[in-house]
């Protein structure tokens, strides 16, 4: 779900190698900077860079792969599987996985199986920027010498809003909420700021957990909510503003105006955060829209992007995966068909 640096879109039609190959317009400082004619190549040894080894990720490096095509997959964190290590309850994905950690489990073995085999090259570090030129793309990192393919997959995903980040809240004081998906089964009765996704993903992690979560959330976050609104635990209200504050008892406190002109004031124990996400792209030349993400339509031939940095509406697991095989394949057909 980072500041927006342009609304750029590629009206180019022409999909053939190298044809689309700057920043949007194909008119960036990247193109310029490439290798002309009769120079050797600095993508021999990698066709296809994959960042991110989240759901999205893992499937386009599946999916390049098998293939044939020469995949290196950039993962900054210490396993791979990405976000599914942290969810408790998947029962909307196929396969009968019984939590997130199983099947963060099984990416990371596919990964491993495609080292071992020597389809696939894992370089543990942080891609800082990413750069289309005429006849490559480049990756920077945080650590190590930059890396050089044919083309660039980007499914880094998004990170979580924390309160500050919300337009809609303001919180006095030291009061920073802890993220709702942080919260055990003991939880008892909280304030609950967003009505984001997770909210479901807690509630089927916990089915017997006897909570009383009061989700203040903004209009925007209406069609999300209507997925959990029957849950006896859950009480929706939905509010144009709210301030959030410490009591002098070590409870918290929220003013609420709600959308229908009233104000209320809520008190709890507790207070979480469960206010979305924003798009967490590497610096460069990926075209980013008016919210921050990434949609593919818009990149370089050499660029291509999946998973959540598409796009808001599509942030689940199988349409990660969807997206990122569709990646692989964008690329591939364009570059060899």
């Amino acid at each position: 779900m980072d500041a927006h640096t342009g609304t750029d879109t590629n009206t180019d039609t022409d999909t053939s190698p190298g044809a689309r190959t700057g920043p949007g317009t194909g008119t960036g400082p990247s193109t310029a900077a490439g290798p002309g004619p009769g120079t050797e190549t600095p993508c021999s040894g990698t066709e296809l860079i994959v960042v991110g080894g989240g759901p999205a990720g893992v499937s386009g490096a599946l999916m390049a792969a098998g293939l044939g095509l020469r995949v290196t997959l950039v993962e900054a964190r210490e396993r791979i599987g990405g976000r599914p290590w942290e969810i408790g309850a998947m029962e909307n994905v196929p396969g009968g996985w019984r939590d997130g950690p199983a099947f963060a489990r099984a990416l990371a073995d596919d990964i491993a199986r495609l080292e071992a085999a020597g389809r696939c090259t894992l370089v543990r570090d942080r891609a800082v920027r990413v750069a289309a030129y005429e006849d490559h793309a480049e990756v920077s990192l945080a650590h190590g010498a930059p890396l050089t393919g044919t083309a660039v997959l980007v499914a880094t995903g998004v990170v979580p809003l924390e309160a500050g980040d919300a337009d809609w809240i303001e919180a006095r004081g030291t009061v920073r909420p802890p993220p709702l998906w942080c919260a055990g089964p003991d939880v008892g009765h909280a304030l609950v700021l967003g009505g984001d996704r997770p909210l479901g993903t807690w509630l089927r992690t916990h089915p017997e957990a006897g909570a009383r979560l009061e989700v203040l959330h903004p209009r925007a976050d209406a069609y999300k909510v209507a997925e959990v609104a029957a849950d006896p635990r859950v009480h929706l209200y939905e509010v144009e503003r709210a301030t959030v504050q410490h009591t002098d008892d070590q409870r918290f406190e929220v003013t609420a105006h709600g959308t229908d002109g009233g104000v209320r004031t809520f008190g709890a124990p507790s207070v979480l955060a469960n206010l979305g996400m924003r798009p967490s792209p590497p610096a460069g030349d990926l075209v980013r829209g008016p919210e921050g993400y990434c949609p593919l339509a818009s990149q370089s031939f050499r660029l291509l992007t999946a998973g959540d940095l598409r796009s808001a509406r599509h942030q689940r697991i199988t349409p990660a995966q969807g997206s990122g095989a569709e990646a692989a394949l964008t690329y591939y057909y364009a570059a060899h068909g």
